[in-house]
Parts: structure tokens; sequence; C-alpha cells
């Protein structure tokens, strides 16, 4: 009988020791996490939640660990990430723009690479469902442009400020610079240059924006993953395809899903019921 493991990140805000004094406040992305686990647990998952001060690097990359030496073939993990997204610089030369693109965990951040090379762990013939909003979620991987963490939502949707999930660039910078000799030997692992390659499950990423969009935050959920909860109405959306195009056709145009797949594409993961074991 296959098994079905859930991991959910939220972070309402990053260590200010870590990221030279940011601390990038948020209102929901705990929300997010809770409400992830919640509907994994409704559909017969065993299911870890770590919420900002527990989302350390070390706790989330024993989890996916546990995770990819528990899970088989024809078992499915679900992965789900709301917080900040941030960039390095790429020093193994695997990106056209020079910039890795990371999830900012609570006392440092997880490089896309990095979370390819443990995606790579699991057996193949593993499903594993990868919901990630944040900004440069699109693949996770691809480049991404700053219009600044706070803007004005241009659509009929609403006209009231907004608050991005983005770590800006000059924290970025200031981040990498007081870590530096941290991320760069991160780096000279030389499994990460290949790590997308290595994945031999079959992954599918549902994101929260395109790779040059932004991911908003909000009072109750997120942008995406409150739409996300509207379309799943306890289980009613038929495939993964339908799903995904049903949150698709609720958000604004400046904020487009991401459908994207690693590893080995498939279709009969594809046409299941979002969430079955």
């Amino acid at each position: 009988m296959a098994k079905g493991y859930a991991l959910t990140i939220g972070l309402n805000s990053v260590s200010p020791s870590h990221y030279d004094g940011w601390s990038g406040e948020l209102l929901a992305c705990e929300a997010d996490a809770k409400d992830m686990a919640e509907i994994a647990k409704s559909r017969g998952f065993s299911v870890k939640t770590l919420l900002t001060r527990s989302a350390t690097r070390k706790n989330v990359i024993k989890e996916l660990s546990k995770a990819a030496t528990t899970l088989k073939s024809a078992d499915i993990f679900m992965l789900s990430y709301s917080g900040h997204g941030g960039q390095v610089p790429d020093r193994n030369k695997d990106e056209d723009d020079y910039q890795d693109e990371t999830w900012c965990l609570y006392d440092g951040e997880l490089i896309d690479d990095e979370i390819y090379k443990l995606l790579g762990r699991f057996a193949s013939g593993v499903r594993i469902l990868v919901f990630s909003d944040s900004c440069h979620s699109g693949t996770v991987t691809k480049a991404a442009f700053y219009q600044g963490t706070i803007a004005t939502r241009s659509s009929a949707v609403s006209s009231e400020p907004v608050r991005y999930r983005f770590m800006p660039p000059e924290i970025a910078l200031r981040t990498y610079r007081k870590n530096k000799k941290f991320y760069d030997s991160l780096q000279k692992d030389p499994a990460l240059k290949k790590a997308e390659d290595s994945v031999k499950a079959s992954v599918l990423l549902i994101s929260g924006c395109q790779d040059n969009q932004y991911s908003s935050d909000g009072t109750f959920n997120g942008l995406f993953t409150g739409t996300l909860l509207q379309v799943w109405n306890d289980g009613k959306s038929s495939t993964y395809r339908k799903f995904y195009k049903a949150i698709a056709k609720r958000m604004p145009p400046e904020q487009t899903p991401n459908y994207y797949w690693v590893g080995t594409p498939s279709k009969k993961f594809e046409k299941q019921k979002p969430f079955t074991i």
C-alpha cells in the first residue's frame, strides 16, 4: 500500500543575525503552512510542519532526507514552502543569469541546486508534489526581476498595497557578503551543478508565480495559497492539470502560477485527483 508524507514550511520572518539586520516580516506564511498541512492530513498523509524559527536549514534538510530514505516507488511526498524567495551569486556556473534562486529559511538560504540535490535522493517512481508560494518560484531555478517589496496591485482584484514574498536585492547582496564563505563553500559541491538532471522521481511543481513575477503575501493566506484553498474545496478537482488551471484562472494577470516537471514526467501521476496517496 502506498504511503504519503508531507512537509509544510512557513516563515513569517527570518533571523536578522544571518540576514544582516533584515527580518523580512510577513503575515500569512505560517497560516499557509498550517492550511496545506490540513489538506495533507485530510488525505491520509503523515505531516511535519516547520514554522518560522523551526524552519532552519538543518531541520528542512533533515526532513527532506528522512522522506527520501523512507519513501519507495509509488509513494508520494508533498512539499510546500511559503516565505521569501532570494538569490545568491551562481558560483558553479549553471545559471544563465549568474544567480541561484533560494528559499529564505530562518537561519540561512537554501539554494535551488541544494533543493534538487535533496530531491535527487528520492527513488525512481516516487511522486513528489511541490507548492512554492514565494517569488522566484516559477521553476525555483530561473531568473527574476525586481520592482520593490511593496507595490500596488494594478488589477481589479485590489488597489491596496501588496507585500511581496521577495528579498530585496540590496538585502540579498548584504546577506551574501556577510556569509560569503558559507554560500561559496556550499556551491563547491560538484554534484550541485547537475543536481536537477539527477532527479529520478516524478516531481511536479505548482508555483505561486512565473519567474518574472512576484508572489503576494496577504492577511489570512498568500494570494496563491488562498486561491488554491478555494479551488481545492474539499477535493472537487479531478486532475492536477485541471487543479492548476482552475487556480490560474482565478489569479490576476500579474501573478500567474506555473506548472513545471522535474525528473520523470508521469501522465499517471498527473491524471490523479490532487493529493491522492
